[in-house]
C-alpha cells in the first residue's frame, strides 16, 4: 500500500535487527507503506507470526552472526539489501549498525542511536570509510504541531527566554527491571530509555544545551534543569503509576505526558500514528537525520546519568517535592 502523495521510489530491500520488539511493527509498517520489502530479519525470539502480515517471505535467523552471513552474501548478488533498520535492544545499536555500514547499507536506528560518546565517534570513522550513514528515528521532528511551535518560537523577539516544564510518566510493571531496559548498562537509564525523545525535541525548537543539572537520579524516576539557547527546562521522567496526578489515576490512566511553555500546555498526543512511515519517506528522499543531528542528545543524556545529583536545590521540577 503507498500512502497518498508518496513519491515513486523504486523498491528497495530492507533488513530488520530486532524484529520481535514491541517498536519492531512500525518499521515493518512503515517499510510496506513506503512500497519497499524486507529480506531478511533477525531476533533471538522466535515466535515471528507478525511477519506473516508483511513480509512472509523474509529470510529469519535467530542467531545474529548467521543473519550477518546472510546479509554479506546479498550483496555479491544482483538484489543487495539496501538498508538495514535496527529495533534491537539499546545496547546492540553500535554493533548493528556498524554491521550494516560495513556491509555496504544504510542502517536506520531507533533512538538512542547509540549509548556512550566513544560509539559515536567509531561509527563517524565507518561511515566515512564505507561511505554509507546512519540515520536515527527523531519522528517528534516530524510531527505538525511540534514543527509549528518551532516556527512560532523562530518569531519570538530577539533574546526571549522561555520557561519549560518537561514532565512525562510512562508506567512500568516489574518486568522492566528484570529486562535489559531496566539495566543502565543495557538501555543508558530512564533518560535514556525514555528522555531522549523529549531532549532531542526541545534542543531542536530551543537550541543547544548550555548547562545541564540534575536534581535527581533513579531506576525508576529522575529530574533535572536544563539551560538551553532560548529556554529554561524543568524535566521530570518517570516509570511510577503513582507520581500521575491524581485526577487523571483515578481515571485508569497509566502514562502522563504534559509541556508547558510560559505556562502554555502543547498537546500534541495525537498525530503519532504515521510518524515512522514519514520518517522512512523523509529518509528515502534524502532528507533523513543522521549523526550529526543525534549526537547532541547522545552526549547529554550520557552526562546526565553520569552526574551526581544535588537534590531539591534550585530550580527544580515541582514534582519532585512528591
Amino acid at each position: 500500500m503507498r500512502l497518498c502523495g508518496e513519491r515513486n521510489y523504486m523498491m528497495k530491500n530492507f533488513a530488520l535487527t530486532g524484529s520481535a520488539g514491541y517498536i519492531a511493527e512500525r518499521h515493518l509498517r512503515a517499510i510496506k507503506e513506503t512500497g519497499n520489502r524486507i529480506i531478511a530479519a533477525t531476533d533471538p525470539f522466535d515466535v515471528m507470526g507478525r511477519m506473516d502480515s508483511f513480509f512472509p517471505e523474509a529470510e529469519f535467523f535467530q542467531d545474529f552472526y548467521e543473519f550477518e552471513k546472510y546479509i554479506a552474501l546479498q550483496q555479491k548478488t544482483s538484489q543487495p539489501i539496501e538498508y538495514v533498520s535496527i529495533c534491537a535492544p539499546n545496547f546492540l545499536h553500535a554493533q548493528h549498525i556498524q554491521s550494516a555500514l560495513n556491509n555496504q547499507a544504510f542502517a536506520i536506528c531507533e533512538k538512542p542511536l547509540v549509548l556512550y560518546p566513544e560509539e559515536v565517534d567509531a561509527v563517524e570513522k565507518t561511515e566515512q570509510a564505507t561511505g554509507k550513514k546512519v540515520f536515527n528515528i527523531l519522528q517528534l521532528r516530524l510531527h505538525p504541531t511540534i514543527i509549528a511551535l518551532r516556527e512560532k518560537i523562530k518569531s519570538a523577539p530577539a533574546g526571549k527566554i522561555f520557561d519549560i516544564d518537561l514532565t512525562y510518566i510512562t508506567s512500568r510493571g516489574k518486568w522492566y527491571h528484570k529486562s535489559w531496559k531496566g539495566d543502565m548498562e543495557k538501555s543508558g537509564g530512564i533518560a535514556t530509555n525514555i528522555g531522549i525523545h523529549f531532549f532531542d525535541m526541545l534542543s531542536w525548537i530551543f537550541g543547544e544545551v548550555k548547562q545541564s543539572v540534575v536534581h535527581a537520579y533513579e531506576a525508576d524516576k529522575a529530574g533535572g534543569f536544563l539551560q538551553l539557547e532560548n529556554a529554561r527546562v524543568r524535566w521530570f521522567l518517570s516509570l511510577d503509576v503513582n507520581d500521575i496526578p491524581l485526577a487523571a489515576r483515578t481515571k485508569g490512566a497509566r502514562t502522563y505526558r504534559s509541556i508547558t511553555i510560559e505556562g502554555e500546555e502543547i498537546e500534541f498526543s495525537g498525530g503519532f500514528t504515521d510518524l515512522h512511515t514519514q520518517t522512512y519517506q523523509h529518509i528515502l528522499s534524502g532528507k533523513g537525520f543522521g549523526l550529526d543531528e543525534a549526537k547532541p542528545c547522545i552526549l547529554l543524556t550520557h552526562q546526565i546519568r553520569n552526574t551526581d545529583p544535588i537534590g531539591l536545590k534550585g530550580d527544580y521540577h515541582p514534582f519532585l517535592k512528591r
